[in-house]
């Protein structure tokens, strides 16, 4: 049986850096040489329409999937999950050169749906500026999903004569009976040969923002839907949180992610990593979330109200400010004790 192809998703960039898009040309121009690969380009992962011919071909892949996106890669594979193209977290052992190794803790969110048993691997093409690193994971991984984990001798029951093993392993050519139309040959790939070319995909697409939601964190606690009040999140039939409708979010508004318990919610083309996606625990063994979102969590609430109250003012509506949406958080937020500033405060207060 011959070796299935692993797929490659080169996704291209929204920027017309030439540096940028001299790394997708390259990328693309080595991979289709490389054997036993069959490679994609497609637009931006964010910008894709659900209906898009780019995400239309990625739906129809099965097997492993390796994409290389100018995302963090977990925006990426959250991205393509909301989109339906769905996989197991693959392991990437390409790194930003300073990043340390750190043990992650246990997903502690609801999780996917439908989750096939095969793995998708995302890797951020902003992390290295040649092509070089990229093919030698890809190739790494190629190895890793083409070993054979099967013997086919082991198929083989019995103790077979040399002869019978001989007709198992080369069997006789089907001999067409006379007046008998010829089969039309099969498209098989042996997996060993060179690639002719890629498959472009990247109809025009316009640049978009909404929320992606990172279902390994998400505990469906519905803070963003009693936060938002632009209806972009909805339920679906099982009762979990999802972005119902992407198009009514505000361009540049991040609010809800701020407010988000879990940092589950991304929004990929936010400048601040931990709204963009970068890995982190949320306690901020590695990264300080707290400093990523804005400051401390007092501090980003404030940030998301004053976005949201400025997103409604656009929008003709009136501000609310705190007085909704944030009712779960506030009950919930433990009492803090007095600091030295509220013990100056209550002095002054009895003075007057």
């Amino acid at each position: 049986m011959a070796p299935r192809k692993i797929h490659v998703v080169i996704a291209q960039g929204q920027s017309l850096n030439p540096a940028k898009k001299g790394l997708e040309e390259d990328l693309a121009a080595r991979l289709i040489m490389e054997p036993g690969l069959d490679v994609s380009i497609v637009p931006h992962l964010y910008d894709m329409a659900a209906d898009h011919t780019g995400l239309l071909h990625l739906r129809k892949l099965s097997g492993p999937i390796i994409v290389l996106s100018w995302l963090y890669p977990r925006a990426a594979h959250w991205t393509l999950d909301r989109q339906g193209v769905r996989g197991r977290e693959g392991t990437v052992l390409l790194k930003e050169t300073d990043e340390e190794e750190e043990q992650n803790a246990a997903a502690q969110g609801i999780g996917s749906t439908d989750v096939p048993k095969r793995f998708i691997y995302c890797l951020d093409l902003r992390i290295r500026n040649r092509a070089e690193p990229f093919l030698e994971e890809v190739r790494r991984i190629a190895r890793e999903q083409t070993t054979e984990t099967v013997d086919l001798m082991s198929w083989i029951g019995g103790s077979p004569t040399p002869a019978q093993t001989e007709r198992f392993l080369n069997p006789l050519p089907i001999v067409t009976l006379p007046g008998t139309p010829e089969p039309a040959a099969a498209q098989v790939s042996s997996g060993t040969d060179a690639n002719g070319q890629a498959a472009l995909l990247v109809d025009p697409v316009k640049r978009r923002w909404y929320p992606v939601i990172d279902y390994s964190r998400c505990t469906n606690c519905m803070e963003c839907i009693d936060f938002c009040l632009f209806g972009v999140y909805g339920v679906d039939t099982l009762d979990r949180i999802l972005v119902e409708a992407q198009d009514n979010c505000k361009k540049g508004c991040p609010a809800c992610s701020r407010v988000c318990p879990a940092n589950a919610i991304i929004f990929p083309q936010h400048k601040s990593p931990g709204i963009a996606g970068a890995d982190g625990e949320v306690a901020g063994l590695k990264i300080d979330l707290s400093k990523l979102f804005g400051g401390g969590d007092g501090n980003a609430l404030d940030m998301a109200v004053a976005e949201r109250d400025a997103e409604l003012l656009k929008d003709g509506r009136d501000a609310v400010g705190a007085a909704v949406g944030l009712k779960k958080r506030q009950e919930q937020k433990p009492a803090r004790e007095k600091d030295e500033l509220d013990s100056l405060m209550d002095g002054l207060d009895a003075l007057n």
